[in-house]
């Protein structure tokens, strides 16, 4: 039984980012797990490419690889995190963490065992590109995003602010003996309160210290 190249290049994509997905999680180095994390979005990019979607592996490329993994590359490098630290108390909070993981996991088999799929579906797999030639895969995948799903595509970006909203009040917190820029009182200040004018006259001001060679 011989093998297509297209299935050839599927599986080795495929093969890939699995393998790169499991380095990110079991990587001892947190550097080391971003650039495995880079190297799964390139494969899942090369499979976007194979299933016809060059717009989303461009997206995915530019995008992810591009601005988010790199700069989770530099936060990683630049902050000094004990992860010795940080590691032992986690035989602690085992027992329950391993709870949480064991009912996450039955929700995802009982989900599994009562999945229907839809009429549609065999349809839709057969013919995944749009039956109209002259659309591209930009304008299709427009037409999905801002006209059947935009409200669900608005939603997700509100739930994005509200996310992005609470690491930051999560994440702020006042330091004692740390200055802080005031901007309103810095705008609002008077001139006289900026500086002062000195009229020193000659041969009265204050000498600074010479060397002695």
């Amino acid at each position: 039984m011989e093998i297509a190249l297209p299935d050839m290049v599927f599986y080795l994509f495929a093969s890939v980012t699995v393998a790169s997905g499991v380095l990110v999680i079991s990587a001892r180095n947190p550097v080391h797990s971003v650039l495995w994390l880079i190297l799964a979005f390139f494969s899942a990019a090369g499979l976007f490419v194979l299933m016809g979607a060059e717009f989303l592996a461009m997206l995915l490329v530019v995008v992810y690889v591009g601005a988010v993994a790199v700069l989770f590359l530099f936060v990683v490098m630049m902050l000094d995190i004990n992860f010795t630290e940080l590691r032992q108390g986690m035989l602690q909070h085992l027992p329950l963490g391993g709870l949480v993981g064991f009912i996450l996991l039955g929700e995802l088999v009982a989900l599994t065992l009562a999945w229907n799929f839809g009429e549609d579906v065999a349809k839709n797999a057969a013919s995944p590109t749009p039956t109209d030639a002259g659309i591209t895969n930009t304008e299709a995948l427009g037409q999905l995003l801002y006209t059947d799903y935009i409200f669900i595509f608005q939603t997700a970006g509100l739930i994005l602010l509200v996310a992005m909203i609470g690491a930051i009040v999560l994440t702020l917190r006042d330091r004692p003996g740390v200055r802080r820029q005031n901007i309103g009182q810095q705008v609002n200040r008077k001139p006289q309160e900026a500086f002062d004018l000195v009229d020193v006259e000659t041969g009265k001001g204050v000498s600074l210290p010479t060397k002695k060679g």
